[in-house]
């Protein structure tokens, strides 16, 4: 009769940054990527950033496969439902050590900006909801809220930061259905989201990312 069993182990991860990092940093992205995606391309959607006082980490997820059977590209993923658990555990504690690394780096008021796209929302909250790192903005695009956690019990936690949903018109995974799920239940579980909607697909859209960073600039 065989017998499961589990042990941890250092593993290698991956991850890109655009802008040094300094005291004279004025603010700090961490970006996670969707499924499916690599994150020395996916930082590339935010190069527009770079103004020499911004400072942006884009880590990859640490499990890795071909995206189209064995010959297509390889691609990353934060996790699947297999032993989910430990995978969400392992990625808080790759986030967290990543911020770690580079926040004594920056000014002592650094703006703190987490964005996820895609899976890449949930795998911000979930850090977020384990860890409870400091920060000043949480944007989710195009994904939603993990529903399977509950947000009330840190309602002070969250009324001092910024959060914002992006999606656009033509996003093929969120539908206005899905959408209006996603705002019930923040105003359920006591979140004021910024909605921003911008004509485009599944994507990080470079002019949508300028008008959310110009908000930030400008307080909001």
């Amino acid at each position: 009769m065989s017998q499961a069993h589990k042990i941890t182990i250092p593993k290698t991860a991956h991850y890109y940054t655009i802008g040094t990092p300094a005291k004279t940093t004025r603010r700090f992205w961490m970006v996670c990527h969707g499924y499916g995606q690599l994150a020395r391309t996916f930082i590339r959607r935010f190069r527009g950033l770079d103004d020499g006082e911004t400072f942006v980490v884009a880590p990859e997820g640490l499990s890795h496969f071909y995206w189209e059977g064995y010959t297509g590209e390889p691609v990353a993923s934060w996790m699947t439902k297999e032993h989910r658990l430990d995978e969400i555990a392992d990625y808080a504690n790759y986030l967290q050590t990543l911020y770690d690394h580079y926040l004594p780096q920056l000014a002592e008021d650094v703006q703190i900006i987490l964005l996820g796209f895609s899976q890449g929302t949930a795998t911000q909250c979930r850090w977020v909801m384990r860890n409870f790192p400091h920060f000043d903005h949480l944007v989710l695009w195009a994904g939603q809220l993990p529903d399977d956690l509950d947000y009330t019990a840190h309602t002070d936690f969250f009324s001092k930061k910024k959060l914002y949903f992006v999606y656009g018109t033509a996003d093929p995974f969120l539908t206005e259905e899905r959408v209006t799920r996603q705002q019930n239940f923040a105003e359920e579980q006591h979140l004021l989201f910024d909605v921003m909607v911008f004509d485009g697909r599944h994507e990080v859209e470079k002019k949508a990312l300028q008008m959310l960073n110009a908000r930030i600039l400008a307080g909001g």
